[in-house]
């Protein structure tokens, strides 16, 4: 097996940590990206791994992390953008003006590989999202109110992010699989982990009861496809462009189907971020 550079964000606890301490075993480069600063230093210390901090609910910190690892890695083979969340009953705005859920799931993601897009391209990389079953039971993507300004519930804006991120990855697909560029998206499944405990959050009951939560998959089992996609080469072993459960090609929200309006997403996404 070709020993790779993986990149992953929101490796400092759960299905990230994991996905980082069994890829690395397997003989691979993993670079661990997180927001906690003892967590992600103490699971790079345990891989021997190089860390970077970063909050994706602060934009210049995602973009100064591209420039540093584009400064670090000459080739970037896999990135895994793993970070996310589900928040708060209150809408919250970040200090970029964005709804907290929408930047963090989906925009931040968005921005990062964008950012590494040419090294990605180059090293005919994989881009890989951990998106969720939510895409299917809550998301409904309205372009004219991504930001959740008229109406906003926790689990709906979750979906939205999720099903966002599966409508980017397809996206991407179509755009720059032709320069050998591969990108999935996958539901690790319901997972012990301290993912969607914050207090009033529709996600609360099951992730933080105590009796429900021990019926939960453990991290190591959460992140079985995530482990499964970035060790693997597409298209020798799974479909780019494609949504994945338990290493499977998945069913996903009708609105993920819809090409034009994921070309719509993409160009809005980067109008927000000034990328054009």
């Amino acid at each position: 097996m070709r020993r790779q550079t993986i990149i992953i964000t929101g490796a400092s606890d759960g299905i990230g940590a994991e996905a980082a301490r069994q890829l690395a075993r397997m003989g691979h480069e993993v670079v661990v990206v997180g927001r906690n600063r003892e967590k992600t230093a103490a699971v790079a210390q345990e891989l021997g791994a190089d860390h970077f901090l970063v909050d994706f609910a602060d934009l210049d910190e995602v973009r100064t992390l591209a420039s540093l690892l584009l400064e670090k890695y000459p080739r970037i083979d896999v990135l895994a953008n793993n970070a996310g969340g589900i928040f708060t009953p209150v809408r919250q705005v970040t200090a970029d003006g964005f709804e907290m859920t929408f930047q963090i799931n989906y925009l931040a993601p968005f921005l990062l590989t964008h950012l590494l897009l040419d090294r990605l391209i180059d090293s005919r990389a994989s881009v890989i999202s951990t998106s969720s079953l939510a895409n299917r039971l809550f998301g409904k993507v309205d372009i004219s109110d991504l930001n959740s300004e008229g109406h906003y519930e926790p689990k709906r804006a979750y979906g939205n992010a999720k099903l966002g991120q599966i409508m980017f990855t397809r996206e991407l697909h179509r755009r720059f699989t032709g320069r050998g560029l591969a990108a999935a998206a996958f539901h690790p499944g319901v997972v012990s982990t301290g993912f969607s405990r914050s207090p009033g959050t529709s996600m609360e009951g099951i992730y933080g009861h105590k009796i429900i939560s021990k019926f939960l998959l453990s991290p190591r089992k959460g992140a079985d496809t995530l482990i499964w996609l970035a060790s693997q080469q597409s298209p020798k072993t799974w479909q780019s462009g494609e949504y994945f459960t338990r290493r499977k090609v998945a069913r996903t929200n009708p609105q993920a189907n819809d090409a034009a309006l994921a070309r719509e997403l993409w160009d809005i996404s980067e109008t927000l971020l000034c990328l054009g």
